[in-house]
C-alpha cells in the first residue's frame, strides 16, 4: 500500500455537486490525515440535491461555499483529481511547472439528469456511492497502530 498524499485537491467545472461531494467524503474517512479541498474552474453555486444525498448518508455540505482555483489560499497540492475534462485541462495547465500529480476520474455529472426529482436525486446518489467507492480504493484506510 502506498503512503497517503499530505494534501489533495477535487477539480470540477463549478465546485456546486462533485468536487464538493468528493471533498467532503474523504475528510470523512481521513479526517485530518489529509489536507483536503475543493474548487471549480468557474464558480457555481451549492447544489442543494447534492446536500440532500450526503445528508443521506450523515455527511454535511451546507457549510460548502463553491470557490474557483483563483480563490485557493493555498495553491500547492501533492494531488490533484480532476472531476470533468474542463477541470483536467486546466489543473494540467495550472501544473505544468511543478511537482503535482494530476489525475482524471471521469465520474457522471447528476446535473444532466432529466426527470421527475426523484430520478434526478437517483443521479446525485449514484455519484455519491461512486465517489466513495473511488475515494477509499484510492486512499484506503490507515491499518490500526500496533496491528
Amino acid at each position: 500500500m502506498s503512503e497517503l498524499p499530505a494534501s489533495v485537491l477535487f477539480v470540477c467545472s463549478l465546485n456546486s455537486v462533485r468536487s464538493p461531494m468528493a471533498e467532503v467524503i474523504l475528510k470523512s474517512l481521513h479526517g485530518r490525515r489529509i489536507f483536503v479541498q475543493s474548487a471549480g474552474v468557474r464558480r457555481g453555486e451549492l447544489d442543494p440535491l447534492a446536500v440532500e444525498a450526503m445528508d443521506e448518508v450523515g455527511l454535511d455540505l451546507t457549510r460548502h461555499r463553491p470557490k474557483t482555483l483563483d480563490e485557493l489560499e493555498d495553491g500547492f497540492f501533492d494531488l490533484i483529481i480532476t472531476l470533468s475534462p474542463e477541470a483536467h485541462h486546466r489543473a494540467l495547465e495550472c501544473t505544468r511547472e511543478s511537482a503535482c500529480v494530476v489525475e482524471f476520474w471521469r465520474v457522471p455529472d447528476p446535473t444532466l439528469v432529466e426527470g421527475s426529482r426523484e430520478q434526478r436525486l437517483w443521479a446525485y446518489r449514484q455519484l455519491r456511492d461512486l465517489l466513495f467507492a473511488r475515494i477509499r480504493e484510492r486512499f484506503p484506510p490507515l491499518p490500526a497502530p500496533g496491528s
